[in-house]
């Protein structure tokens, strides 16, 4: 089976690191953009499985990205991956609003992001 590819787009530049490196660990591959063009452009030639969006960026944020991801049909297996501050609440109103699969609030455990980033994937297998 081949190794998954997941894009992380977030411009925290220490986050991005770490969570490369613990997902790396857990046997993915992983590709980093550090902005909202940057991160577009990546889901436009990189091909990723599973992409994880950081809400607030410069450029694009990560609910644009993901609103233009769901409007085109070719991403409809693409899995979504919401990392924001923004609260539960709000969470849970907003991240189906843009089309994506699941969120998690920041700060976050990076066992809970890895447990995410499998369920995910599975649903991307289907």
């Amino acid at each position: 089976m081949a190794q998954a590819r997941i894009l992380y787009v977030d411009d925290d530049l220490e986050l991005t690191q770490l969570v490369k490196g613990y997902l790396e660990q857990e046997g993915y591959e992983v590709l980093i953009a550090n902005d909202g063009e940057e991160g577009l452009g990546a889901i436009l030639t990189e091909d990723p499985d599973l992409v994880i969006l950081d809400v607030m960026m410069p450029q694009l944020n990560g609910w644009e990205i993901a609103k233009y991801m769901r409007e085109r049909d070719v991403f409809d297996g693409v899995p979504i991956l919401m990392l924001t501050g923004i609260g539960p609440a709000l969470n849970e109103m907003t991240a189906p609003l843009y089309g994506a699969n699941a969120h998690l609030d920041k700060p976050f455990e990076l066992d809970d992001l890895v447990e995410k980033v499998g369920e995910l994937l599975a649903l991307g297998d289907e």
